[in-house]
């Protein structure tokens, strides 16, 4: 007779639907065909028949979040090999056997010793097994079973973030996305209603509204102004259960600021603007700022200024400060009081970055009328022309008028101007100016082979004030007459056989003059008349240069270099021996000054060859009766006006008397290490002889009064 043995399982579930089971696993010697019906937790011992096949005998559901005092019951343990008499022992093991749940190994009773929370863990799976006690053998082959913790609602909705940023353009139209919020829920998604979050607007209306079911925030309200109100708080609800009551909820807070668009035109504050500025502003100077304010901000706000209109377009400028936005004026050119004293300018100002959609509202700019006083100020004399250029002969007499300068106070007082001329640009005293009309005049006489062009300043002074002077050049040029007389360009020294032929080439000869006609030069060579008598050469004139020929067969034999003791190799050689004034009679001898042809100064040494390339000027005898002043003064013009003479002021020493005089030295080495005009007057009080010093030097006043 075959025997079947099963091996029974009983829970007891805390469900309001009943939990089900059935055998863990099936006997190696087969099951009956009747099916069997596990007990259902109560005292109920029908039999009952399953239903639904989809049901699983090995999965189990228990309620997270058991709240009661004792354990929660699960379930009961039980096999058919059990009499009742303690001879079988029950054990669980698997996840949480013995800690999270225990079983009694008498009864088979399983419990949980603790809270189970579904979102720590929803599934446990666990192993069962009967033994005999006595000999410690199972009596059931180990089966497995899943017990799965059944969700509720204990969780509430969290969103990703606490606090959410966003922007959105002013005046958006209605419907414009601003962002997205996400919650989620802890809950099981596929259970119930537990997880289903639904989003609603708690604070922010009427401007925003959201999607319950995606939580995309757009804008609700058209034309949302910038300039009236810039942020916002929005406050959004995420709650689950469907948005039923009893359901779970959470919150978050959206700040939303309110981008700028060009909206806005600029706008003066003020209709007109008024300025002052003196006429001596040089062009660049600012004169005043405006401001034309615009509710926009950033590049929105950036203004540009122009002058667009008025009387003063090509006098002033305006530029824009970029930090600022200010408009700067500025002056374009120079200003004359006395020509112009009010200016009236339109000024713009405009947005260069013009948002279309806003054209509507009309011209993106705004004007104002800008008024520019021109202050007088007291400005130095004006000369009629910037530069002067005068001519005049080189044998002009001293005093002669070359011409003349205008200049005069551009002031509406018109203050007298007087003249006077630059010293530290003639130094020389060449030129006076009459000090009342400008007119120039010569002091001194004039060479154009010494120096071509003077270049002279004329000082334009205002009497009333002499602080305010201005200064003009005046460029003379010295105009050539005929006052010199040709020179041979060199010396020559020729030489030729005494056997030379007739008509023979023996010399070439060259001249040159100072004087610089226009036509060029024209030289007419001849013999001299007492040489031409009985010579031996001919001179072939061909207007620019001469040929010298050998005129007879016979020359006369070369005479010895030194042929007269007359020629004298020591003149004077230093004239720096200073006497002692009137009172030293031994310096030197006067006779041989008045008389330079006595020692034969001037003759050339016939034993060398002359360096020189100019021959040197033959001074006239002074007479015997001749003053040393006069004397003295005629040496002193010769060599001014002499190209050889040395660069420096050699004749000085003249003029210099020694300690034994009372005048100390007059050399005019000094007379240029003052700045100012020296008076020599006090010349005058020495007595006669010196007050032709007296003018030489100090000469007539530079400035001369009309």
């Amino acid at each position: 007779m075959r025997t079947y043995r099963y091996f029974l399982l009983l829970f007891w579930v805390g469900q309001p639907y009943p939990t089900l089971s059935t055998p863990l696993s099936k006997r190696t010697s087969g099951f009956p065909a009747k099916k069997r019906a596990l007990e259902l937790s109560g005292n109920s011992k029908n039999e009952l028949n399953r239903s639904k096949r989809s049901w699983m005998w090995n999965q189990f559901f228990l309620l997270e979040e058991y709240t009661g005092s004792d354990y929660q019951y699960v379930g009961k343990l039980h096999s058919d090999q059990d009499r009742g008499d303690g001879s079988l022992k029950y054990i669980l093991s698997g996840d949480g056997a013995g800690d999270l749940f225990i079983i009694n190994e008498n009864t088979g009773d399983i419990q949980a010793t603790k809270r189970l929370d579904r979102e720590e863990k929803p599934v446990y799976i666990l192993r069962a097994q009967a033994i005999n006690r006595r000999t410690g053998r199972p009596v059931e082959p180990e089966s497995e079973f899943i017990i799965k913790i059944h969700d509720i609602n204990d969780n509430e909705p969290i969103f990703t973030k606490e606090v959410y940023t966003a922007t959105v353009p002013e005046m958006s139209d209605v419907g414009t996305f601003v962002v997205q919020v996400t919650a989620t829920d802890a809950d099981d998604p596929t259970y119930g209603n537990s997880a289903k979050v639904v989003y609603s607007i708690l604070q922010g209306q009427p401007y925003f509204s959201v999607e319950s079911e995606t939580g995309i925030i757009k804008t609700a309200l058209l034309n949302m102004d910038r300039e009236n109100r810039e942020q916002y708080q929005v406050v959004i609800q995420a709650k689950d259960m469907g948005g039923q009551m009893g359901g779970l909820s959470g919150t978050t807070t959206v700040n939303i600021t309110l981008t700028d668009v060009n909206d806005n035109p600029p706008r003066f504050p003020q209709s007109t603007y008024q300025f002052k500025t003196p006429e001596s502003s040089p062009p660049g100077t600012p004169i005043g700022r405006i401001k034309a304010s615009d509710a926009d901000v950033g590049e929105n706000a950036e203004i540009e200024y122009s002058i667009t209109d008025g009387e003063g377009l090509d006098m002033f400028d305006v530029i824009t400060d970029q930090e600022t936005q200010e408009g700067i004026i500025t002056v374009k050119k120079l200003l004359d009081f006395e020509k112009k004293k009010v200016y009236t300018l339109k000024v713009e100002a405009s947005n260069p970055h013009v948002e279309p959609r806003f054209l509507y509202l009309g011209p993106f700019k705004d004007s104002a009328t800008v008024r520019i006083v021109v202050e007088d100020v007291d400005e130095p004399p004006v000369f009629s022309k910037l530069a002067y250029i005068l001519q005049i002969r080189e044998d002009a007499q001293i005093n002669t008028t070359i011409g003349s300068v205008t200049a005069q106070d551009p002031d509406a007082a018109r203050n007298p101007v007087k003249y006077s001329v630059d010293r530290h640009t003639d130094m020389d005293r060449i030129f006076n100016i009459d000090s009342g009309n400008g007119s120039i005049f010569t002091s001194k006489l004039l060479d154009r082979e010494t120096l071509l062009w003077h270049n002279i300043t004329v000082i334009a002074t205002e009497i009333n004030n002499p602080k305010q002077s201005s200064r003009v050049p005046l460029y003379i040029k010295v105009l050539d007459v005929n006052d010199n007389a040709p020179e041979f360009a060199e010396f020559y020294e020729t030489f030729v056989c005494e056997k030379a032929k007739a008509d023979q080439l023996i010399q070439t000869l060259r001249a040159v003059d100072k004087d610089d006609p226009y036509s060029g030069h024209q030289f007419s060579f001849s013999l001299a008349p007492e040489a031409a008598s009985g010579s031996n050469f001919t001179i072939q004139d061909n207007k620019v240069t001469v040929v010298l020929f050998a005129a007879l067969r016979r020359q006369r034999k070369k005479e010895p270099l030194i042929i007269s003791k007359e020629d004298i190799r020591d003149n004077i050689v230093s004239y720096n021996d200073e006497g002692g004034g009137e009172e030293d009679t031994q310096a030197f001898d006067i006779g041989t000054l008045r008389n330079p042809e006595a020692i034969e100064d001037n003759k050339l040494r016939r034993d060398i060859v002359p360096e020189a390339l100019f021959l040197p000027r033959r001074t006239p005898t002074a007479r015997d009766n001749t003053d040393v002043r006069d004397f003295i003064n005629q040496r002193l013009k010769e060599n001014d006006t002499d190209p050889t003479a040395p660069p420096y002021d050699s004749l000085a020493t003249y003029a210099y008397e020694g300690t034994g005089s009372v005048a100390d030295s007059l050399s005019s080495l000094e007379s240029v290490t003052t700045d100012g005009d020296q008076d020599y007057d006090y010349l005058s009080d020495w007595g006669p002889r010196f007050k032709k010093l007296a003018d030489m030097y100090g000469g007539v006043d530079s400035d001369k009064d009309s």
